[in-house]
Order: structure tokens, then sequence, then C-alpha cells
């Protein structure tokens, strides 16, 4: 269907009013923004402000891939959510926060980890892709269903103070495709050399920018309005507040569409990377009713609080406090020999803290209080203070 099949309710006129009035943009741009299928990958730091712009751009079709939950330590950078989503499914936050942000766009939440067995079905069917993951199995999944797809990759990285972006498998009104991920990073990096997002930190604020030019190298894209990063890698530091722009070219020997191409199908990324993308391994979870069956028989087992002391001083449940930031270097006051629960006012924390202990230590007896704090007090004692 053409763009200029699109029309316009009255409402949808009086929103998009700013963009329609842009010479260089006008109606016909808007009606490309309404008839665009975006799938933006990932919901967190960068995903945040691309999906928000997207939706209030008048993306007309806009699909979320995301698997995790929303934590307490996403808020500090991922502005799509509030405290009252944490330990909710991002995908489904995210719908209902853009749904109000704009009635007039179709969103599309796929609750999954990306992978090769999944990657084409769900990129198939959109325009452009909007890469917002953090690790590098994914961005080369990404990058070879784009390509194998002829989709456009609009990717964008963070970590720290610095931000960068470019678009990938852009064809432009020549016929003349652009370079790809894997033309600017033939091979990944050695496991271990590059920490991520959660071991090295980022800036607030940094993803914000750099979301935000994501998003319009996904509007320019979609409308042919000015000239898209193809060709170009963007490098933004936020701590000295410099950017600088490098060329990037083709590559004889890029193994998708080089001059002898190798790969004809997604591959095993985890194994080509030597990392892992996810740790899927299932957390084991106990209900605010189960934890009070095992208080009133009697059942032996110890009970960790993870949150923080103010919080502990409003209402307990008479763990020992141990809050998340500590929990790794208290390990020897948990016991190994019976089961422990752990529980923080939501589940997200304590989730977190059983990830760590877990990987770190081994651990094998813990459990997750679903729901955490909150749902001890709705489900099992309406009588203590709920925060």
């Amino acid at each position: 269907m053409s763009a200029n099949n699109f029309s316009f309710s009255r409402e949808e006129l009086a929103r998009y009013n700013r963009h329609i009035i842009i010479p260089e943009f006008g109606l016909e741009g808007q009606q490309k923004l309404k008839a665009a299928k975006v799938l933006v990958i990932g919901s967190g730091g960068l995903g945040s402000p691309v999906l928000l712009y997207l939706a209030a751009a008048g993306v007309g079709t806009i699909g979320i891939v995301d698997f995790d939950v929303v934590d307490d330590s996403n808020l500090q950078r991922q502005v799509l959510f509030g405290i009252n989503e944490i330990g909710k499914p991002k995908v489904e936050a995210a719908r209902r926060r853009l749904e109000a942000l704009n009635p007039h766009v179709e969103i599309k939440i796929y609750n999954t980890h990306l992978n090769s067995g999944n990657a084409l079905d769900i990129l198939r069917d959109y325009d452009v892709i909007a890469d917002g993951t953090d690790n590098f199995p994914t961005r080369y999944l990404v990058n070879d269903a784009s390509v194998l797809l002829n989709k456009p990759n609009v990717y964008a990285s963070i970590f720290q103070f610095e931000g960068q972006a470019s678009v990938f498998n852009y064809t432009n009104k020549k016929g003349e495709t652009g370079p790809n991920y894997r033309d600017l990073y033939p091979v990944p990096p050695p496991p271990g050399l590059v920490p991520s997002c959660a071991e090295g930190g980022v800036l607030g604020v940094l993803p914000g920018i750099i979301g935000s030019l994501q998003a319009l190298e996904v509007i320019k894209v979609i409308t042919g309005v000015g000239e898209p990063l193809s060709g170009r890698f963007y490098i933004f530091d936020a701590l000295n507040f410099e950017s600088r722009t490098f060329n990037i070219k083709r590559r004889d020997d890029n193994p998708l569409n080089g001059k002898n191409p190798s790969i004809h199908e997604l591959i095993d990324y985890e194994q080509f990377c030597g990392m892992r993308a996810v740790e899927e391994k299932p957390i084991k979870e106990i209900t605010a009713k189960e934890l009070y069956d095992w208080q009133v028989k009697g059942k032996k087992f110890q009970l960790i609080d993870v949150r923080e002391p103010h919080e502990f001083a409003i209402v307990n449940l008479g763990g020992e406090l141990i809050p998340l930031a500590t929990v790794l270097d208290n390990a020897d006051k948990i016991d190994r020999e019976i089961d422990v629960v752990v529980h923080c006012k939501m589940g997200g924390r304590s989730a977190k803290a059983i990830k760590e202990l877990e990987d770190k230590f081994g651990f094998r007896n813990l459990y997750n209080l679903k729901g955490g704090v909150l749902a001890y007090i709705d489900e099992v004692q309406p009588q203590l203070t709920r925060y």
C-alpha cells in the first residue's frame, strides 16, 4: 500500500502539525511514518528514547523485542518505566506507556529472547530495524538477519561516557547498499575484553542523547528526508562534549555480502562471539502464601532481605538485612544447607541478588519471593504497613 493512501483523522492532523508544516517534510513525510513498520530490539536505555520518539512522531506500527523485566537499577536511565512497573515484563510496560502517549499507533510486543531460531520470522514483517541491544552475540545476529532480509539496521551503542551510532545495510536512491556491522567489526572482541554496561556503568543521560539520534536516523530512513548515517560512524564523548564521524566502506571479505559470501543463514552467535547473549537459567520462586505455609509449619529456612535499611525500618518480615549492593560480600552469611528465601519490595532486586549469588558462588538453594514484601502484605498480612 502506498504511503499516500494513509489518511489522517482531525486529531492526528492536529497532533502532527509541527511535522506537516515543515516544507521539506510535509504531509507526505507524515504519511510515510504512518505507513512504516519499525522493530525496536531492546527497550532499555536506548530503546526507551527510541520508542518514545517514534511513537510520538507517528510511526504506524512499532514492534518491541525484549525478554527482561523492569528492575530498580533500570530507572536511572530507562525513562520509559516508572517505579510501579518494577518486576513487570518490559514489553508490556512499554506498550502501556506508548499507547498512553499516542493511541494512533499500533504496538506489537515480543516477550522473548531474540535468537537464531526466531529472528528471521520476527524481523521479516518490518521495514526498519533499530538495534538497541547491549551484547555482541545479539548485535551480530541482528546485523546478519537484517542483511539476509535486506532491511536497514539503525544501530547505536553506549558505554560509560561514550555513545556510537550508524545506519547499516541502507540502500540509497541510486540502489547502492552501504556497509553493515561486519564491515566495521569483522570479528567480535575477545571474551571479557569489553565489559557490559552492567559491569562498567553508563551515565544515565547518555542513552537519552544517543537514543534520540537513533530515532532521528530511523525517521530519516523512513521519510527520505536528509542524509542517513549510512557509510558513516558517529562517536560522541559526553565527558568532553566532543564528537567524531568516520567514513566506513564495504569490505570485499564480508562473509555476508562481500565478493565470496560464506554465510547464507543465521549461525550460533554465542559460539561465534565466545560469550552468552543472556543468562536464561530460571530462578526458583516461592509465593507469599507458600512462604506463609513454611512459617506456620515451622519449616527450617533462612530469610534474606536485600532492600535498603530505610525500607527495612518501614516494614520487614523478620529476615536478615543484606542490601543488594553488599550481597556478594556477605555470601558467607547465607546458609547452603537449608532453603533460603530472598526478597525485596517487589521481586526485582532479589532476583538479581540470586543471579549474582548463583553465578559467582554456585548457590542452588535460593528462592525468590514472588512479588516481594508488597505481595506478602496483600496476600498474607494486610495489617502491615504498605509503602
